[in-house]
């Protein structure tokens, strides 16, 4: 069975730095592109990042870019999200990502004074 377990989620102000982890389990972590979506009140869920099996490849959403990186680290089944520079619009719920469909349970961001 599938399961993504987030964390790294709270409340920082703007300007500062969060980091989120994933542990993945129930496939092949090695093998498979891994996202992270976000989805703030009101809007629609929206892709963050991914990044390819082995780490080499890596794509941004726009809102992002220079202020977020993806990696991973396949021995111990986890991604990652370093989010650096946080502003207000980046509040939502964040949510790891496999196989296109299937979502962990999200951890909250709020950046707020």
């Amino acid at each position: 069975q599938v399961q993504l377990v987030e964390s790294g989620g709270g409340l920082v102000q703007p300007g500062g730095s969060l980091r989120l982890s994933c542990v993945a389990s129930g496939f092949t972590f090695s093998n498979v592109v891994m996202s992270w979506y976000r989805q703030a009140p009101g809007k629609e869920r929206e892709l963050v990042a991914r990044i390819g099996s082995t780490g080499s490849i890596t794509t941004y959403a726009d809102s992002g870019k220079g202020r977020f990186t993806i990696s991973r680290d396949n021995a111990k089944n986890t991604v990652y999200l370093q989010m650096n520079s946080l502003k207000p619009e980046d509040t939502a719920m964040y949510y790891c990502n496999v196989f296109a469909s299937i979502f962990g349970q999200g951890t909250q961001v709020t950046v707020s004074s």
